[in-house]
């Protein structure tokens, strides 16, 4: 009789429509724990809460599975606990489908894939997968060519290959979303995939239609969570836009994937991590993170041979300019550059406000020739001479003629200052010319 029960059992586990419902048991303020679906939850699985007045069921609050024992499972919630009670029927519904697909191009999407600009959208045919391993290390190509970017900065001191993997490290305010837009125009690519994470609401639809505008959304898939989304639905939106520019490279494409930011990334993940019993040890955050962010960032880059590429950008708020806090020190080590914006050079009016002396572009010194790093050096000396005597040349206390590294330095800087902020339509080889125009 065992033997007959085990095979009802392992038969209808196989059934895929089959739900099991459990029971919640406790009620929480970030989460709730359901008796009845320890055997068959999964951690990512989705649920659906019951809620309502005794026996009946008014509506549904949708959730995600974040940890599983023995005797309860708990789940968070993608909206408000309002209305949820012990003894609510709690629907295991499985992992939630990703389908990107070519329609995708040209619209707006929530972290499900469902449209945000009110009109319908039709689903891909085959399924990603959220959370998905890298290409095998072996099987991956080398970074390729060098991208125009349409910016004098990346097109000669800070370049840009395809493939490679950036961080954006900036403050608030600074120009960061700007920039991310200039270079989602920019850059060479097949497709561009840009997720925006934890944003105003207000701000969506501005930057879509200023920043981003018709020639950026025309080739461009923009996955959104605003702000006041459950920390769910921000790390979801995430995996979300990896997911579906690795379709896009799967088909061959060079997709180009911008995500801002991988601090709110971090930071919705660190509210599930310490609802799931996590204990906080980096500055507040859980030593998973660490393997999260490098998890996320390597599935982009270069692809196995035979597949598309994806270039990607992702930004790191920085407080107070400090380097060192743990997201902004954990992406630094699993990226291939990080271009550093400084409030100073802002706050005088330069934009893109890059601090080049902080910037570094690991493509280098590979994708440029001889007489480009050459020129690249002199330019970073030029830099590093005039910014260590600044004090002493705005204060009036360097005298002329007392050193001529530093003369040198007063004589180009204004003109380099200048030429970091120049468009470059022409492309890298222009924009060669003028550096050699301005450090001569």
């Amino acid at each position: 009789m065992l033997t007959d029960f085990s095979a009802l059992t392992a038969e209808l586990a196989r059934i895929p429509n089959q739900r099991r419902v459990g029971r919640v048991t406790a009620v929480g303020t970030a989460a709730l724990e359901i008796a009845g679906l320890s055997n068959h939850a999964r951690i990512g699985d989705q649920v659906a809460i019951g809620v309502g007045n005794g026996a009946a069921q008014v509506s549904e609050i949708g959730g995600e599975v974040v940890g599983v024992s023995e005797q309860v499972v708990r789940a968070m919630t993608y909206g408000p606990l309002d209305g949820a009670a012990v003894g609510n029927a709690a629907t295991l519904l499985g992992a939630a489908g990703v389908h990107p697909a070519e329609t995708w191009v040209g619209r707006i999407v929530d972290a499900f894939g469902l449209p945000l600009d009110g009109r319908p959208l039709s689903p891909g045919a085959a399924s990603a997968t959220l959370r998905r391993s890298p290409p095998a290390p072996a099987t991956r190509k080398g970074l390729g060519g060098r991208l125009a970017t349409g910016l004098t900065v990346f097109d000669t001191v800070l370049p840009l290959a395809r493939g490679q993997r950036i961080g954006v490290f900036a403050g608030s305010g600074v120009g960061k979303s700007t920039l991310l837009g200039d270079l989602a125009r920019g850059i060479e690519a097949d497709i561009v995939v840009f997720a925006l994470i934890g944003e105003r609401g207000r701000e969506l639809r501005d930057f879509v239609d200023n920043v981003l505008g018709p020639a950026g959304m025309a080739r461009a898939v923009v996955v959104a969570a605003t702000s006041d989304q459950a920390p769910l639905i921000k790390r979801r939106a995430a995996w979300m836009a990896m997911a579906t520019a690795e379709v896009f490279r799967d088909q061959g494409r060079h997709v180009l994937l911008l995500i801002d930011s991988l601090t709110r990334f971090a930071e919705a993940h660190r509210e599930i991590a310490l609802t799931a019993g996590e204990v906080a040890t980096l500055r507040g955050f859980p030593p998973s993170v660490v393997n999260l962010i490098a998890a996320l960032c390597e599935r982009a880059g270069p692809g196995a041979f035979g597949k598309g590429d994806i270039t990607a950008i992702f930004s790191v708020l920085v407080a107070a300019s400090d380097m060192e806090e743990p997201i902004a020190d954990i992406t630094r080590g699993v990226l291939d550059g990080h271009i550093v914006l400084d409030r100073a050079i802002a706050e005088r009016g330069r934009f893109p406000a890059v601090d080049v002396r902080r910037s570094v572009s690991r493509s280098l010194p590979g994708i440029a020739s001889e007489a480009e790093n050459a020129m690249i050096s002199r330019t970073r000396r030029v830099l590093t001479a005039y910014e260590n005597a600044a004090l002493m040349i705005q204060t009036g206390l360097y005298a002329p003629g007392s050193d001529p590294g530093i003369d040198e330095a007063i004589r180009v800087w204004p003109k380099l200052d200048a030429f970091f902020t120049e468009r470059a339509p022409e492309g890298v080889g222009q924009s060669f010319e003028r550096l050699g125009e301005v450090v001569g």
